[in-house]
């Protein structure tokens, strides 16, 4: 297909769907990059968390790096100033790469003053390190403290998106704060698979849940991340050259359950994904 793109306050321009890499092993990743790449994808989504930069990296390393839109993402643990450049070198290293197209702080961190780690994230771009600069996981109110102290402007907000938890407030303030929604986990990790509309509208069409669902999400004018270990399935997700009509759109608008599947208070911080220890 010909993937859809947004345009960030740089003038770049960002992929519309991109392949998420959250838990996937060496030896997926390589074969879920390569899949993704020869289906017309050209937007790869990381972190240093997820422990895969290296393997993403030498996948890479095959294609023609101006090709291909990267984003990674630092660690909450690791939003001091001298420890967010440090970081970022590294994830650069591992990836074999002189710049990330876009750099993400993963999770706020209430311990480490935001002012500080978007003065180093500024730093970064101005080194040339960093193209693009964002935040992941931050609710509105978080948004509003980064976008009024960034010396450089917050181009995307990576959040929880899907059917069951579609946070207006969130997506209208970042719509009218002019950033970019990238969906992390835009297929609720496959819970919303038996949604019954989701299956009646799959069936409708002819279409998988997680095309359809993909296809709603960049409707609604949302970055889509969808991840998969499988590059059967990785192909399928890039199949989205077809339309939803508007009451089929609207269906899907009103499942929303504010019901999310990572982004709850209930999770171990401990974990490499967010780095803070108790």
């Amino acid at each position: 297909m010909t993937i859809p793109t947004q345009t960030l306050p740089s003038g770049d321009t960002l992929p519309a769907l991109g392949l998420g890499t959250y838990a996937l092993d060496d030896d997926q990743i390589a074969d879920s990059v390569r899949a993704a790449l020869s289906s017309g994808y050209t937007h790869i989504d990381t972190a240093e968390g997820y422990h895969n930069e290296e393997a993403i990296g030498e996948v890479l390393a095959e294609y023609d790096r101006d090709d291909v839109f990267l984003t990674s993402k630092v660690l909450a643990k690791n939003l001091g100033y001298e420890s967010l450049i440090q970081s970022c070198e590294a994830s650069l290293e591992r990836l074999e790469t002189d710049y990330l197209d876009l750099y993400l702080i993963h999770w706020p961190n209430p311990a480490i003053s935001l002012r500080e780690s978007l003065q180093a994230m500024a730093e970064l771009h101005d080194r040339g390190l960093v193209r693009n600069v964002g935040v992941s996981n931050f609710s509105a109110y978080q948004l509003s403290c980064a976008n009024h102290i960034s010396e450089v402007p917050i181009a995307v907000n990576q959040i929880e998106f899907h059917p069951w938890f579609q946070r207006p407030n969130l997506v209208d303030y970042c719509h009218e704060s002019d950033t970019v929604i990238e969906a992390a986990a835009p297929l609720a990790r496959t819970e919303v698979f038996d949604d019954e509309v989701v299956a009646e509208l799959a069936e409708s069409y002819d279409k998988s849940p997680a095309q359809v669902i993909l296809r709603w999400a960049l409707d609604r004018d949302v970055v889509a991340l969808p991840r998969s270990s499988t590059p059967e399935h990785v192909r399928a997700n890039a199949d989205l050259d077809w339309e939803l009509d508007a009451a089929d759109r609207q269906r899907l608008d009103e499942r929303d359950r504010d019901r999310p599947v990572y982004d709850t208070p209930a999770r171990d911080w401990t974990d490499p994904v967010y780095g803070i220890e108790q």
